[in-house]
């Protein structure tokens, strides 16, 4: 048995109060079906002005008896009155609302700060006031930058390259220094590229993958910014929820730090590129003739990126259970049908 298999089992058997932050958004919906499916108490918060309530109706139709143990708050993190409200009564805090988009937050740093900055530390003091026993936040791989080293280890110094992956830092910070000063365990995870079912091609978390998979499902070229030599460690959604679940509930001396949660692999976009229309062909015959609109390098973008995972799988016995390959294919259904 898994160390994930045994601790699904550990959850059933002793339930916990649950806060999920950016509930309605891609990874939180996930995250609220996981906890609900395994006899968990669900809260949600959510502003929904990225999130979507169909996610939410999709986890209600999946769940089915098991959403009468959920709860939704509406609310904004930036308001401190709202997670106090969200955080009482609360175990364990999953945080994942978050403003997501490096090239807006190149436009717009205030909005990034207030939402990622401002809105964790309001969760922080909510959940100290509250008593809750664990926090575990979503932080970015965006926070190691454009630093050549690879794979990337928790241990480089962090080189943001835009406020959005400098706000993640920020909450690094808060999120330790909570730990130390007030004794409020903090589990930070550095997300790679995540992708999978309900990732909106068109939202602030819009991951290549979606996006290229519905512009050549339409008949469209996807566009590349830059050369295409880019290199990019996925992640599927269902790793980053087995991520969450090992960080919250893990014994021992794991709390105070951050890890990388990514498949520990990574292809470059072309090559990426060629694995998704191939995946396509079967489905949609037309693509095979399909290439790459090419456009000018983004600002904020980072050129490689791929995760050491030895931290993560010591530490909480992480084990990703997708590769690209086959996390595209759990998700190309859903893709299709939801274009």
């Amino acid at each position: 048995m898994t160390p994930y298999e045994a601790l699904s089992l550990h959850l059933q058997e002793e339930p916990r109060r649950w806060l999920v932050t950016g509930a309605a958004g891609f990874i939180g919906s996930h995250l609220v079906e996981r906890l609900l499916s395994l006899g968990q108490t669900v809260t949600a918060l959510d502003n929904f002005s990225t999130g979507h309530r169909r996610n939410l109706a999709a986890v209600r139709l999946a769940v089915g008896e098991a959403w009468s143990r959920f709860r939704l708050i509406e609310g904004d993190i930036v308001d401190e009155s709202v997670c106090r409200e969200a955080c009482r009564d609360i175990d364990i805090v999953l945080h994942e609302a978050a403003a997501a988009s490096v090239p807006e937050s190149v436009e717009n740093p205030l909005k990034y700060h207030a939402t990622n900055g401002t809105g964790f530390l309001n969760i922080l003091v909510a959940a100290r006031d509250g008593a809750v026993r664990r926090v575990v936040y979503a932080s970015s791989s965006a926070v190691y930058g454009d630093d050549p080293r690879l794979p990337k280890e928790e241990s480089l110094s962090p080189k943001p390259l835009s406020p959005y992956a400098a706000t993640k830092l920020f909450d690094e910070l808060y999120g330790r220094l909570f730990e130390e000063l007030y004794g409020l365990p903090t589990v930070g995870l550095r997300y790679f590229n995540v992708f999978g079912p309900r990732q909106d091609p068109r939202g602030a978390y819009a991951a290549v993958i979606p996006s290229w998979v519905s512009l050549l499902a339409a008949g469209k070229e996807p566009v590349l910014y830059g050369d295409g030599g880019q290199t990019r460690d996925f992640c599927h959604v269902d790793d980053v929820v087995q991520a969450n679940l090992l960080a919250a509930v893990t014994e021992g001396p794991v709390t105070g730090q951050v890890y990388n949660v990514a498949g520990g692999t990574s292809l470059t976009l072309l090559e990426l590129f060629e694995v998704i229309r191939s995946a396509l062909v079967d489905r949609r015959p037309e693509v095979a003739g399909l290439g790459l609109a090419k456009r000018p390098e983004r600002a904020g973008d980072i050129r490689h990126s791929r995760a050491s995972v030895e931290a993560i799988e010591k530490a909480l016995g992480y084990a990703p259970l997708h590769g690209v390959a086959s996390g595209l294919d759990a998700s190309l259904d859903w893709y299709l049908r939801n274009p």
